[in-house]
């Protein structure tokens, strides 16, 4: 006896306008016409496009290399952000924190000010959409709530388009996470227990003027200083490797340069310092190494066997961040 023959179900009778495919269920047909379903069709296209990693997510923004040390290595900053077009009604201002009580993504202050969290974990690979989305939402947030963990729109903005471009990021830089309240004293119990947990974990760290993205901070045995770069990875690992070579990759006596991490696309030297070396000690032999590099980074001719050969152990000691 043959078989009877499951009906195929039609493609849902959705229009489509401007070649945009609207989203359906995952086993519904894919509104397109292929006659496949929507998950193996455009559903899978826009799977991929929410989980694919961008490389720079904060290019673009005014001092990316500073955006990149807040999210990875400052343990309590804030940055005022300005909007395109200000500031919404009821909204006096937005600031960006390097991290929330119990990690929010954002919070509502009670007198409607918003607070953006930098350092969470993000729904896609597209960090600046994800803060972009949490940022929108928490500027409708009711006043004195946080907001809670979403999943961003495949198509939605990112910090790019709502950040206004020509506004300078200035952070600063904190000794703990007083700045989560208005008033530390009236805390409540669970906000009070996490900033105590907080401070006790935050590594004392300062931002050296002048110098975007770089960063001293104090650790047990020895100092760092922690620097974000935009030079392009092959040209400033060229010239790190010149000046190594050359014995000028340090940057005073008893410091050296021991390694780099690569974080969002970006190249960050690292160079141990005496524990009695402090930030204000290392500014001004910080912005000579600037010089020096700044004529390195010029250089064009080939390296030699001795410069290939430092180049090399940079390359070995660097690490991934994200």
């Amino acid at each position: 006896m043959a078989k009877k023959r499951r009906p195929q179900p039609r493609a849902a009778a959705v229009q489509i306008k401007d070649g945009e495919v609207p989203v359906v269920g995952a086993r519904e047909p894919c509104p397109c016409g292929s006659g496949r379903r929507y998950k193996a069709c455009h559903g899978r296209q826009a799977a991929h496009a929410a989980t694919e990693l961008v490389r720079r997510p904060f290019e673009g923004l005014p001092g990316e290399c500073d955006w990149v040390a807040l999210r990875e290595l400052v343990p309590a900053a804030t940055a005022p952000l300005t909007l395109k077009g200000g500031l919404p009604e009821g909204v006096p201002s937005v600031t960006l924190a390097t991290v929330l009580p119990m990690a929010w993504p954002a919070l509502r202050r009670d007198n409607g000010a918003v607070l953006l969290g930098l350092q969470n974990d993000t729904a896609s690979g597209d960090i600046s959409r994800d803060l972009a989305d949490t940022l929108q939402r928490a500027l409708v947030t009711e006043p004195g709530h946080p907001v809670v963990a979403g999943r961003a729109p495949v198509d939605g903005p990112r910090l790019q388009d709502l950040l206004d471009l020509n506004a300078p990021f200035e952070p600063t830089v904190h000794t703990g996470f007083e700045f989560w309240v208005e008033n530390a004293e009236n805390a409540t119990v669970e906000v009070a227990a996490s900033l105590e947990r907080a401070n006790a974990a935050a590594i004392p760290t300062t931002r050296i003027p002048g110098l975007e993205g770089a960063y001293w901070c104090e650790a047990p045995e020895k100092n760092h200083l922690r620097w974000v770069t935009a030079h392009p990875e092959e040209q400033l690992l060229d010239a790190l490797a010149r000046l190594h070579a050359a014995g000028t990759s340090s940057l005073v006596e008893g410091t050296r340069l021991v390694g780099s991490f690569r974080a969002h696309g970006l190249i960050v030297p690292v160079w141990d310092l005496p524990s009695s070396m402090g930030a204000d000690e290392i500014a001004e032999p910080a912005a000579a190494f600037q010089e020096r590099l700044a004529k390195a980074l010029a250089t064009d001719t080939p390296l030699t066997a001795e410069e290939r050969r430092a180049r090399g152990g940079l390359t070995n000691r660097q690490i991934t961040l994200s």
